[in-house]
């Protein structure tokens, strides 16, 4: 049986691997931590230019990780909108094409376009866990870092 604590173990040690690994890379600021107080949700937001945000979230009770971009400015929402729509993609396809060029050969990816919170315009791609012990496997925390390196090339281009 896994505690809380145990649970809690497996998210710190993952959120700090992330963190390190982006700390490695230039395109990447300091992290920002967007964390609910009930736990449910954990975020860190890592600024990138103009008002866009890459975002990677921890939910341990569902169990999920989120990976995604975000922005407080609607207009640079729109913007990302129509970029998407004249390129004449989805924003699955979009986002299947630089998934691709990442490595990651992942057909029809789940894209979730929504705003959080009323302050975040979101775009997300979630990843659904069995158990929250999978944030220690290296083939996910491999997609993952896919999943950064296609949003940051595809959406944070924009």
């Amino acid at each position: 049986m896994t505690t809380d604590d145990d649970k809690s173990g497996f998210v710190k040690a993952f959120r700090a691997w992330v963190e390190a690994k982006l700390a490695k890379n230039d395109t990447y600021h300091a992290p920002q931590h967007f964390d609910r107080d009930d736990g449910s949700t954990l975020t860190a937001r890592w600024p990138m230019h103009g008002s866009l945000w890459l975002e990677v979230t921890v939910r341990p009770l569902i169990p999920q990780v989120r990976v995604g971009i975000v922005t407080e400015d609607r207009w640079k929402s729109e913007e990302i909108e129509d970029a998407i729509e004249t390129s004449g993609d989805n924003m699955s396809e979009y986002l299947e094409v630089a998934l691709a060029e990442a490595g990651l050969d992942w057909s029809d990816p789940p894209v979730e376009h929504y705003r959080d919170q009323g302050r975040w315009f979101s775009f997300v791609t979630p990843i659904e866990l069995s158990q929250i012990q999978q944030l220690a496997d290296d083939q996910l925390r491999t997609r993952v870092l896919q999943l950064i390196e296609a949003y940051t090339a595809s959406y944070g281009a924009i």
